[in-house]
């Protein structure tokens, strides 16, 4: 069940595009899948309707996520997995990488990656810098307010897909539908807000020297991300320590051996609609919905009429 999230920059289209049932203004998030405190999903259908993804890995252990995740991470969900709409500019940000959220906030770090499914015409992204920069000049910036003539904009259109390391400088521009896959983190450092301020007149706060020691101020980073789009073929976009995730783009009938895979799956829908059938269980899944299989099952069969691409997510 989708744990929505009203923001400063959100819009409506999770709710007219994407199928989310709402009356709340300015959704900017859409957590399908969360094991974040405070916010843990909820199984919306079936036999085990109501119950949390926590009661779910503490009562079916590794078989639900995968006998290697579950010697990781224990009763913890290792990935946090949304659909954002950005109405208005995302804050420029960062997130810090394993050591230091450890260090700080006893956290996972923040490893994720994007995949559009919606953009306007002209919209854009913002990632890394266009040149290296050092941490003074950085600063002197941030103060001058001349920040944004230092970072790298990519102009984005749907399909398009992005890897964002820790430290990588970004923002989701105004005009952008995507899914987001990450670790279990809500860590961010937020470094710009473009002097927004809300409904009670207050800014933002900003975490100028946490970012700092987070920062990767080099501009040879590689963010975006190249990959076949095969009819019926698990087309990888991403793999990493923390997750792979293949994009499969499905015709008729496509049936996914998971016999020697130790790990959960999730399809996240980007495009149509599809049945997803494992054991005697079949579930619909339409645009901008999400599902979790568990490990254990070693078959899964997806069937569409009218085609369907989709986001698989392994660990």
């Amino acid at each position: 069940m989708p744990i929505l999230k009203e923001k400063i920059w959100g819009g409506n289209k999770l709710v007219t595009k994407l199928n989310k049932n709402s009356l709340i203004q300015n959704i900017g998030e859409s957590w399908e899948i969360s094991d974040v405190e405070n916010n843990v999903s909820v199984v919306s259908n079936g036999n085990l309707k109501d119950k949390s993804l926590k009661e779910l890995l503490q009562i079916y252990k590794a078989n639900l996520i995968g006998e290697n995740n579950y010697t990781n991470f224990g009763d913890k969900f290792p990935l946090l997995i949304k659909f954002i709409d950005a109405k208005q500019d995302l804050s420029v940000q960062v997130h810090p990488n394993d050591e230091l959220s450890k260090k700080r906030h006893n956290s996972f770090g923040k490893t994720e990656m994007w995949y559009v499914m919606e953009a306007d015409k002209k919209a854009k992204l913002i990632l890394g810098f266009k040149a290296t920069i050092t941490p003074k000049e950085y600063v002197h910036l941030l103060k001058e307010k001349k920040i944004m003539t230092v970072l790298n904009s990519e102009n984005v259109k749907k399909g398009d897909a992005f890897f964002i390391e820790p430290g990588t400088v970004h923002s989701i521009g105004a005009g952008i539908v995507l899914a987001e896959i990450q670790q279990t983190s809500d860590i961010t450092y937020r470094i710009y807000d473009f002097d927004r301020v809300d409904a009670d007149g207050n800014k933002r706060e900003l975490h100028t020297e946490l970012a700092i020691e987070a920062l990767n101020f080099s501009n040879k980073i590689d963010v975006k991300r190249n990959y076949s789009t095969k009819i019926n073929t698990l087309n990888n976009i991403v793999a990493c320590n923390y997750f792979k995730t293949n994009f499969i783009p499905v015709v008729h009938e496509k049936v996914i051996d998971y016999s020697k895979t130790d790990s959960f799956v999730i399809f996240m829908c980007v495009e149509g609609n599809a049945i997803i059938s494992i054991f005697d269980n079949s579930e619909i899944i339409i645009y901008g919905e999400t599902i979790l299989i568990p490990a254990i099952a070693e078959k899964v069969t997806i069937t569409t009429k009218m085609g369907c691409k989709l986001l698989e997510i392994t660990v």
